[in-house]
């Protein structure tokens, strides 16, 4: 019989607000219980009561990102009424990743994307997949033939390109060289 989490309570919600906050700044490799505990005004104790342990605590830090990055792809859909196109799309992708107060969310998406690849087994399990699945589900909605082989073809290369960019960003901050490589692209295809 599956089990189902109960409701976070607001001591509980508070203290993920803060820890998520902590983690865009300070990462998630090395997160250690004590000094979070401490940024946050908890304890180490508290922490493991409401989250279980240190791997359920990274799993709901992961699923407060994701609510971050599905506001995002809601934004964009609701913004039009019929499918706008993959470049248009890709463009606003970009503008919104590429935001100089979005770098720490980023930074902790490039963070969790990789650790999912090399700890695929621990609390980063599937991260990387529904990340890459919700991306292409908004790049499928903005094509007016998201069905064919060519349009799969398309999306997956400007998915691709957004986020070799967007690791280059964060690796360089130069956002006109960046930004001129998207643009190119998307000019191209």
């Amino acid at each position: 019989m599956p089990t189902t989490k109960p409701t976070p309570s607001a001591r509980e919600r508070e203290l993920l607000e803060r820890a998520y906050a902590y983690s865009l700044t300070h990462g998630l490799a090395d997160l250690s219980l004590r000094p979070l505990a401490t940024a946050i005004g908890s304890s180490p104790r508290v922490l493991l009561f409401l989250f279980g342990s240190k791997d359920g605590l990274i799993r709901a830090l992961l699923a407060r990102a994701r609510v971050d990055e599905l506001e995002l792809l809601r934004q964009i859909d609701a913004r039009y009424d019929e499918p706008p196109g993959l470049t248009a799309v890709a463009r606003e992708l970009w503008s919104w990743l590429a935001a100089a107060e979005r770098r720490p969310l980023m930074k902790f998406w490039v963070e969790a994307y990789g650790r999912s690849l090399v700890a695929p087994e621990g609390p980063w399990a599937e991260y990387g997949r529904s990340t890459v699945d919700d991306w292409l589900e908004l790049l499928k909605a903005s094509q007016p033939d998201p069905g064919s082989a060519a349009a799969e073809a398309r999306r997956t290369g400007v998915l691709a390109m957004l986020r070799g960019a967007l690791i280059d960003l964060l690796a360089t901050g130069d956002l006109d060289r960046t930004t001129a490589a998207l643009d190119d692209y998307l000019a191209s295809t």
